[in-house]
Formats: structure tokens, C-alpha cells, sequence
């Protein structure tokens, strides 16, 4: 039998709030696309042009530094990874830290300078150094996309200095900003605002290099701490911007503003309007054990069931009702079970019973089918107690 659990929270509550919001709100922007997202909930609060294909400059730098990310993740590359410049590295102009071929930097320093600095020669190097070759980090930087569900976007370098044949979207953009936001190491980088001797005595440039962050975000609007700005003559200036404000924390995305002060008022404005009106419920978190569950012919005979992912609430401020959790679980689960397979679901109903949100239930650990000598011991074990 399934058995349903149901949980009363007293928390604020509308329907489908963002959709309502958005449709009646207007901004005098002047870029050519715009999305503000609630991070924990994913939903998106305003959009405009958001699937409209535009080069995105360095803001590729974003994937970059996710694909970084996964390989310190997976223990394929470590902090202190000293990498190696390449001539190839070196000879990239536009924005970067001054690298000479020969240079040695530790991976934490080139993802500062990618981050911050923006360097080409930084993200250059760094896909040499995780691929093997530009063209194959390429060609993952494309599947990361696909697999993201990032559906209008193709990159051709790892940096994004111009090409017709790499571009992106604002709702792409987001897309991969979440993922990298999954990583909270990233902050303590991308709010560095500047540091005059950057990489001193580590390159050949010996006086090292004058480090100063294009997100000027980061230093001038109450709890910013990210992700990244860009900027070519053809894609204009844009920016994946994020901020944190309590359990809230909002995305905007701009593109193609005409310019720097465009850009970050058009980014604040939207910020500012999403704190203003929303605030994220966080329901659960990713992990959190939400109760246990019976395992029949298992190597062992319960489990704690899980929430395979965050769940959060997107509603708007000043606005009060009931809402229900309900956890949707069999009573008894059947080995073998494995913590990447759902075995139930948590959802959020209103007081009306309209699902507002849901996330699916997984065994916290994999269980795996007892040995017919298992089952023997469980037999004559419970025929010793009954005997007794």
C-alpha cells in the first residue's frame, strides 16, 4: 500500500505567482534580452527575448569554469595543479593576465584570473590542461550544453572572443549558471574585487599583474557574489548576475546592453524588483531523510529514504495561506534498490490540493538482494524468538 504523509506548514502562498507577476510588469530596458530566476525554486520571474540566439562574449566562461569545477570534483585535477602555458595560451589578446609560454599557475590562480581577471589566456590554458586539446574541451563544453537541456547554443572556444558559429541565449545562459552555482567554492573567487599584485613572483612578469573584477556588482549591490560579465563589439555587453539575500537567491541574466552603466542598472533593476515582490520557502533539501521505508529479501531490512533533489518554494510577499507537504512512498520497497532510482515523491499541495511542487524520494544508500544464507539467518533467527 502507499502510504501518503501529510505534513501542514503555514507559509505565504499564490498560484503560479511569477507567471502573474511578469505578465503585469514592464521595464524601459534597452538590451535585447533579460531573465530573472529564482535559484532554489528555478522558476523564472520575468523574461523577455530570453530564447533569442546572441553571442555571449565572455560570459561563455561560465561553462569554462563548470567543466573546472566537475574535474576538482571528480579528483581529475586538484588545487594546487600547477598548469602549464602553452605559446598557443599565451597569444590570445582581449582580456587576461599577461601569460608568458613557460608560465606554470596553480588551477586555483587560473580560475581566479578566468573569473575575475577574465583571461583568455587562462581559459586557454586551462582547457589545454583538462582535454588535452582545445577542440576536445570544445567538444565537452557542447555535450555539457546538451545534457543541460541548453537547446540554443553553440560554443567554438573556450573564452568567447568572437565567432559566428558560438552563441547562446539568456535562458541558456541560466541554464549554466545553476549548474556552477551548485559549486559555493566559486564565490569566495568571483568576489574578489582586485588585488594589485596578482600572481607576483609566480609568472615571469614579475611585478605580477593588476587584477580588477568587470563585475562591479560584487562590490556595489548588497549580497552579489557573482557570476560573470562579458563583452565583444558584437555581443555587446552582458552579464549572468547573482545575489543572496536571506534564503533567497535571484539570477538575471542581460544581453547585448549598449553599455557598462546599461548593464548593471538594467541587472539591479530586476534584482531589486525580485526581492521587492518574492521570497523563496525552502521545503527540503537534497539528502535531507524524510523517513524510512521497509526493504523485503535485502541485505538489510530498512532503509532512509531521501530527497533526490532541493525543493523550494517561488511566492510572493505579503500573501498568507496553508500549504501541505505529502510524501508519497510504498510501504515496503523491494530489493535490489539503487539511490540514483525514485521510489516515491514529495509534493507540495495548496490548501485547495493544486500541486505547487514536487521532488522525487530515493534510498539514502544502495541495497542490494540478500544471499539465500541471509535469508537463512533471518528464518532461524525469528524461529529462535518465537520458540523462546
Amino acid at each position: 500500500m502507499k502510504k501518503a504523509i501529510l505534513i501542514f506548514l503555514f507559509l505565504i502562498l499564490s498560484i503560479n505567482p511569477a507567471v502573474a507577476a511578469a505578465a503585469d510588469v514592464e521595464f524601459d530596458f534597452r538590451s535585447a534580452a533579460q531573465l530573472l530566476m529564482d535559484v532554489n525554486s528555478r522558476q523564472i520571474i520575468y523574461e523577455n527575448n530570453i530564447h533569442e540566439k546572441l553571442y555571449p562574449a565572455s560570459v561563455t566562461k561560465i561553462m569554462t569554469m563548470l567543466l573546472a569545477m566537475e574535474a576538482l570534483d571528480a579528483g581529475k585535477a586538484a588545487l594546487d595543479d600547477m598548469i602549464p602555458i602553452s605559446e598557443e595560451a599565451a597569444a590570445h589578446g582581449g582580456s587576461q593576465i599577461f601569460l608568458s609560454p613557460g608560465d606554470r599557475v596553480s588551477f586555483e590562480d587560473l580560475m581566479i584570473g578566468i573569473g575575475v581577471g577574465s583571461a583568455n589566456d587562462g581559459a586557454w590554458a586551462m582547457a589545454e590542461y583538462l582535454s588535452g586539446s582545445v577542440a576536445a574541451f570544445v567538444e565537452q563544453m557542447n555535450n555539457k550544453a546538451l545534457e543541460l537541456g541548453m537547446k540554443n547554443t553553440h560554443f567554438v572556444n573556450p573564452h568567447g572572443l568572437h565567432d559566428e558559429n558560438h552563441y547562446t541565449t539568456a535562458y541558456d545562459i541560466a541554464l549554466m549558471s545553476l549548474e556552477l552555482l551548485r559549486y559555493p567554492q566559486i564565490h569566495e573567487w568571483l568576489t574578489i574585487w582586485a588585488d594589485e599584485e596578482f600572481l607576483k613572483g609566480k609568472i615571469k612578469k614579475e611585478e605580477g599583474v593588476y587584477l580588477s573584477n568587470s563585475n562591479n556588482l560584487v562590490r556595489f549591490y548588497e549580497g552579489a557574489d557573482g557570476i560573470k560579465t562579458g563583452y565583444t563589439t558584437e555581443a555587446g555587453n552582458c552579464i549572468s548576475a547573482t545575489a543572496k539575500r536571506g534564503d533567497m537567491r535571484l539570477l538575471a541574466v542581460i544581453m547585448k546592453a549598449p553599455g557598462r552603466p546599461d548593464l548593471f542598472s538594467e541587472a539591479r533593476e530586476l534584482l531589486n524588483w525580485g526581492f521587492a515582490n518574492f521570497q523563496s520557502l525552502p521545503i527540503v533539501k537534497k539528502g535531507e531523510i524524510l523517513g524510512k521505508a521497509k526493504v523485503d529479501k535485502g541485505e538489510i531490512t530498512e532503509v532512509n529514504i531521501v530527497a533526490a533533489e532541493d525543493l523550494a518554494l517561488l511566492l510572493p510577499k505579503g500573501r498568507a495561506g496553508e500549504v501541505e507537504k505529502e510524501l508519497q512512498l510504498e510501504s515496503r520497497l523491494k530489493a535490489p534498490l539503487q539511490t540514483e532510482s525514485p521510489v516515491g515523491s514529495l509534493v507540495v499541495k495548496s490548501s485547495e490540493g493544486e500541486e505547487l511542487g514536487r521532488t522525487a524520494l530515493v534510498p539514502a544508500e544502495n541495497v542490494k538482494r540478500a544471499r539465500l544464507l541471509t535469508f537463512y539467518k533471518r528464518y532461524l533467527e525469528k524461529w529462535l524468538r518465537c520458540g523462546s
